[in-house]
């Protein structure tokens, strides 16, 4: 189900949240979602990055309504909505219960998200499950379209 900003406080505690811009979705993206679903006690609710946000890394291969609509159609995927914000306004509209990101953002995460989880009670679970990267599959695409 595909939810839109206004939707968001009503799943307030009751989900956990992965994000990301899912362009290209590949097989890493799934085993995130599959790893999540199967280590947490609520539905995954996925934050598509917006067009504008994808554009600030590269041309969107696919339009975020197509993206969101290939997520939401994803068995470990409860709720899909698109980020028309920043990550940030999410975490305080949604509030989700726990915060999913990969293990490669363990340290790195911004500081803005460590305290809006701090104060709004939401727990952040890195997961083991980088596989891949849309970033690399792209460069690697494009050096081979190149030659």
């Amino acid at each position: 189900m595909i939810l839109s900003f206004d939707d968001l406080p009503a799943y307030a505690g009751r989900v956990a949240m992965v994000d990301g811009a899912f362009d290209p979705l590949h097989k890493g993206h799934i085993e995130y979602f599959r790893a999540a679903a199967a280590q947490l006690d609520v539905p995954l609710l996925c934050n598509v990055a917006s067009d504008r946000y994808v554009r600030t890394k590269h041309v969107p291969l696919l339009p975020e309504d197509q993206r969101a609509a290939i997520v939401d159609a994803i068995r470990y995927i409860a709720f899909t909505h698109v980020n028309q914000f920043d990550t940030e306004a999410i975490l305080r509209q949604l509030r989700p219960k726990y915060y999913v990101k990969g293990k490669d953002w363990e340290g790195r995460l911004p500081p803005d998200q460590v305290m809006i989880c701090r104060e709004c009670g939401i727990e952040v679970v890195y997961l083991d499950t980088v596989l891949d990267s849309s970033s690399r599959i792209l460069k690697t695409y494009s050096e081979q379209q190149s030659r």
